[in-house]
């Protein structure tokens, strides 16, 4: 499936790797729903595409209810859904004991809220609409590209909870796509590893240096526009189904 003339629907759309993915869905001829719970982080980025391009939809990617509604405003503004790729997420970081004071399972709980259910949330009312879509020349009606982690593989310490999440994501790409086999919609997942994004420079300067170290080649953190590469990449290649594909420079995390 090219991405000019389709839809997508990008979750974390206001910053970092979703709105790098957004602005490649535009670049390349195709329609957006920029999907972020900051509305006004949105509108700002919603301002630099062209209006007929790209539409602005407020949402909490936990929120059942407001995955729903989402979905039927994209179908309502630009008549089909093709594309989904979910890239909201949170990354907090506590260790299962700290100080003599157990973790916060609230905060365990939210972080698989936001990355784990809040993915399938979206993929549930993405695919729903892409199966009401007709089938293209190669018989596909939409894909769906989530997003992972290199933490789901080998996670620090203090990443229980995002791990956890992260694997999660990984976990569900295969038994997604065979819910969907047959019917023209393909699953994939990218695990990332370390990104330019406003997650990792909230980071220590001493934190972020000592995981650049831990990078192959080349030695600097990813660009949000190679992620966004790998994205079209997963669209337009038919026979790439259920995979997840990591994009780490070969970074390999050590335990702290």
């Amino acid at each position: 499936m090219q991405v000019e003339g389709r839809v997508a629907v990008v979750t974390g759309a206001g910053s970092g790797l979703g709105r790098a993915t957004a602005e490649m869905v535009v670049a390349r001829g195709g329609s957006v729903a920029l999907v972020d719970a900051d509305a006004d982080r949105l509108q700002e980025v919603v301002s630099t595409l062209p209006r007929e391009h790209a539409l602005a939809v407020p949402a909490d990617v936990t929120d059942a209810l407001a995955a729903e509604n989402a979905a039927d405003q994209v179908i309502d503004h630009f008549g089909a859904l093709h594309v989904n790729v979910n890239c909201a997420g949170i990354a907090p970081a506590a260790k299962i004991v700290s100080r003599g004071k157990p973790a916060d399972v609230e905060l365990f709980a939210k972080t698989l809220a936001v990355n784990l259910t809040g993915t399938f949330n979206i993929n549930r009312v993405a695919i729903a609409a892409m199966l009401a879509n007709e089938p293209d020349s190669s018989g596909e009606r939409g894909v769906v590209v989530n997003t992972a982690s290199d933490a789901a593989f080998d996670g620090q310490a203090g990443q229980a909870a995002y791990s956890a999440s992260k694997a999660g994501v990984v976990g569900m790409t295969l038994p997604l796509a065979r819910d969907v086999a047959g019917k023209g919609v393909r699953v994939n997942c990218i695990a990332p590893g370390l990104f330019a994004t406003s997650m990792v420079s909230g980071m220590r300067e001493d934190i972020q240096e000592r995981l650049v170290d831990m990078i192959l080649e080349p030695k600097r953190m990813g660009r949000p526009d190679e992620f966004a590469l790998l994205v079209e990449h997963l669209i337009a290649n038919s026979y790439i189904n259920a995979e997840c594909i990591r994009i780490d420079a070969g970074q390999r995390m050590l335990p702290r």
